[in-house]
């Protein structure tokens, strides 16, 4: 799974969440970020109001709270959520000695990420992505 620091990152740099089941994020609250959340249909799931969305906890008895504001939430994308993100751009990822590199073609150059978790090495590719626009 990918840092809090670095899905803090790839929200700065523009990436957009669109929540759907199985979707792993935390709640941006110091007390809270260590904890990590699974949207689910029967337990965890979005909800839409006129106002906005927000992420309900329905029947969860150990919770004092009942929702959260999506804006109030951080995700913590997937590897294939990332992989998605990356699209054209994705030219493959390889097991190295020390972890995962994952390659990427950007502006014609290929450039390399490497992380000792395949994740972790996505994510740093993403958010070179984001950056180079």
């Amino acid at each position: 799974m990918i840092s809090l620091e670095l899905a803090r990152d790839l929200h700065a740099a523009g990436l957009i969440w669109s929540p759907l089941a199985g979707d792993r994020f935390t709640v941006k609250n110091e007390a809270m970020a260590d904890a990590v959340y699974h949207l689910a249909d029967m337990t965890v799931d979005v909800q839409q109001f006129v106002g906005g969305s927000v992420i309900g906890f329905n029947g969860v008895a150990e919770w004092a709270l009942d929702s959260v504001q999506l804006e109030e939430t951080l995700w913590l994308p997937r590897e294939d959520q990332m992989r998605a993100v990356l699209g054209d751009t994705f030219a493959g990822l390889a097991k190295t000695d020390a972890g995962y590199a994952v390659v990427l073609t950007l502006k014609g150059e290929r450039h390399t990420f490497d992380h000792i978790d395949a994740e972790c090495a996505y994510g740093r590719a993403l958010l070179a992505h984001l950056r180079t626009g």
